[in-house]
């Protein structure tokens, strides 16, 4: 595991129906980021965004932010690579498998490159909080080709 990256694994809280309430395919409840885990060093900002079987968004990383991912939906391959040179794991990469019937929030820290594919039929529905607002006139997000040779991941490979 890369330094300082988290790994919180989600607890499912089937949905309980209620007098009065109706529903023949109840749902779920799960709480994914709470203050008083300290998760976030501050709040930023929330994003959400949808992708497609076989899309890869890689690589990017950012100098002041935090990231901290949610796959709601689909399942998502996703790549992260520690360029810290003062890290204890610098040019560790480690993959997370994530998304539907594996809910996990990863804390992404600052100066590590990460991405993600989409492996299933059903979109990736990604959820993500940062640390810092988005500034579209100093954007803090460096961005590193998904072929780089210096991280050398191959995105076909079956993990």
């Amino acid at each position: 595991m890369i330094n300082g990256v988290v790994i919180k694994k989600l607890r499912v809280f089937p949905d309980i129906v209620e007098d009065g309430e109706v529903s023949s395919n109840p749902g779920f409840l799960m709480e994914v980021l709470r203050a008083d885990e300290k998760l976030l060093r501050q709040f930023g900002q929330t994003t959400f965004t949808v992708a497609h079987k076989g899309t890869v968004k890689a690589f990017h990383w950012h100098k002041r932010q935090d990231d901290l991912w949610f796959a709601a939906t689909g399942k998502a391959m996703i790549v992260l690579y520690d360029l810290r040179e003062q890290s204890r794991t610098y040019g560790v990469t480690q993959v997370i498998m994530a998304g539907e019937n594996d809910y996990k929030l990863v804390v992404i820290p600052t100066g590590v490159a990460h991405g993600y594919k989409v492996l299933s039929d059903d979109p990736v529905l990604l959820f993500y909080h940062t640390t810092e607002p988005y500034n579209p006139k100093q954007p803090d997000e460096q961005r590193i080709p998904h072929d780089d040779p210096r991280i050398g991941f191959d995105w076909l490979k079956e993990y």
